[in-house]
């Protein structure tokens, strides 16, 4: 019975809300949507190739870096396809498996983001704050171990929150929002999403709360660090380290 419902919630088309652009005016927007789009991904490519090929950036803070334009692109993903089509066709109609897909990547660029800032932060931290332990704490191993577990963490908690959703028949077909995300999917529910709700507002609570601990905590200790360091030359090297 479940998947019927579900196999029947895909096959819906859903209609979102217009940008309401004169035709003569859409092909010069399709026009510069379409070059943002292509120098967003130029650019992510670029600094991804960068630190592919740069030995001089292969260290734990670059590798962490390296998830940004990962991420990025994933949200360029999210949002540009289905925006550029919309311009050029006039037509904001999108079927659900298409919107659920671009939920699905919505919500990953945001969590992604935070929780890159987060390990970039605890990174800072170590490199200022535990100078001779760094190597060893930020070892490759560590490193990568850091880094699968952000993304497995942030995956994980995305995925269950788009899950929640495919439990239920749709009944109706309109998106609220200027794109689809998980509220807006929810909101074409007549059911009891309750649980749906409370997850959403607990994965956000946890998202930015733990980034925001996270962050402050680490510039306390890096602000103290620098009021308390004797040393001019480590004072400079660690408000440079916090600058960057």
């Amino acid at each position: 019975m479940a998947g019927q419902n579900l196999n029947q919630t895909f096959s819906y088309h859903l209609q979102i809300a217009n940008f309401d652009i004169p035709t003569p005016v859409s092909y010069p927007v399709f026009t510069i949507g379409l070059l943002l789009s292509l120098f967003s991904v130029f650019c992510n490519l670029t600094i991804m190739l960068l630190l592919i090929t740069q030995r001089t950036l292969h260290k734990p803070m670059f590798y962490i870096l390296f998830s940004l334009p990962i991420n990025d692109l994933i949200g360029a993903t999210a949002f540009f396809p289905q925006l550029l089509v919309s311009i050029l066709a006039q037509n904001r109609s999108i079927s659900y498996p298409a919107c659920y897909l671009q939920a699905l990547l919505v919500h990953l660029y945001g969590a992604g983001s935070l929780t890159i800032l987060t390990g970039m932060a605890y990174d800072r931290y170590i490199a200022i704050c535990c100078p001779l332990r760094y190597n060893s704490i930020m070892s490759s191993s560590n490193l990568m171990k850091i880094i699968v577990f952000m993304w497995l963490w942030v995956i994980t908690l995305i995925v269950v929150l788009l899950a929640l959703v495919t439990r239920f028949k749709i009944c109706r077909t309109t998106i609220v929002d200027i794109y689809c995300n998980n509220p807006s999917l929810v909101r074409l529910i007549c059911d009891d999403t309750r649980i749906n709700n409370y997850y959403g507002l607990l994965i956000t609570a946890v998202f930015q709360g733990v980034s925001l601990i996270v962050v402050i905590f680490t510039y306390i200790q890096i602000l103290l660090t620098c009021v308390m360091n004797k040393s001019p030359d480590a004072r400079s090297k660690a408000i440079q380290t916090c600058a960057f």
